[in-house]
C-alpha cells in the first residue's frame, strides 16, 4: 500500500515520469543526474562547517553538504526503505567522495570541476527534454521535485528497468496508469492552447 501527501512515492513517481517518457531522455538523466548531485556537494564541501574531523588528511566536515546528504537520504528511505537504503548510501559515498575530491583539488580546482560538469549535465538534459521528450522540464513547474527527488527517481528507474523493482506489487502500473492520464492532460491542454 502507498503512502500519502509528501510520501506518496505513487504521486511523486507519475509527475517524474510524465516528463520522462521518452527512452533517450531518460537515458541522458540516468547518466547526468547523480553526477549534478555529487558535483553539488563538491561545492558545497567549502561552505563553513561547525565540527570537521580529518582522516588520513582528508577534512570530514558538519556543513551544508552533509545536512543535504541527512535529508535527501532520510527523505528517500520515507519514501521507500529498500531503494531509499541504496538511494541514501549512495548519497553519502557522493557526500564522502565530494570530501575526497575537494580536499585533493582544493577550491581553485573543484569549483572549476563543477562549473563544467554542472553546465554539461544540465545542457544535456534540456537536450533530452527539447529534442527527444518535447516537454519543458519538470524543474519549471516543480523546483523541489526537480532537485531533491530527481536522484531518487532515476534510481528507482533504473531498479525497474534492469531489475524488476517494485517498491509493492502493482506499483508500476498504477504508475504508469497515472503517467499516461497525466500525459493525456498534457496533450490536451497543448492542443487547446494551438487551437
Amino acid at each position: 500500500m502507498g503512502k500519502t501527501g509528501l510520501f506518496d512515492l505513487e504521486k511523486h513517481f507519475a509527475f517524474y515520469g510524465a516528463y520522462h517518457s521518452n527512452p533517450v531522455n531518460i537515458a541522458i538523466h540516468m547518466l547526468f543526474v547523480w553526477p549534478i548531485l555529487f558535483t553539488s556537494l563538491l561545492i558545497l564541501y567549502f561552505t563553513p562547517s561547525l565540527l570537521s574531523f580529518a582522516v588520513n588528511d582528508v577534512v570530514i566536515p558538519f556543513n551544508i553538504g552533509l545536512l543535504l546528504t541527512i535529508i535527501y537520504s532520510v527523505f528517500y528511505i520515507c519514501l521507500d526503505a529498500k531503494a531509499g537504503s541504496l538511494g541514501a548510501l549512495l548519497c553519502v559515498i557522493c557526500w564522502v567522495g565530494s570530501c575526497f575530491l575537494g580536499t585533493l583539488l582544493g577550491f581553485s580546482i573543484s569549483w572549476k570541476v563543477v562549473l563544467v560538469t554542472q553546465i554539461v549535465c544540465w545542457i544535456g538534459q534540456f537536450i533530452g527534454h527539447g529534442a527527444f521528450e518535447t516537454r519543458a522540464p519538470a524543474l519549471l513547474d516543480n523546483l523541489a521535485q526537480a532537485f531533491i527527488m530527481a536522484p531518487f527517481f532515476v534510481l528507482l528507474e533504473a531498479l525497474q528497468m534492469f531489475f524488476g523493482y517494485e517498491p509493492y506489487p502493482g506499483f508500476q502500473a498504477i504508475v504508469q496508469a497515472k503517467i499516461d492520464a497525466e500525459i493525456s492532460d498534457w496533450q490536451e491542454k497543448k492542443k487547446n492552447l494551438i487551437s
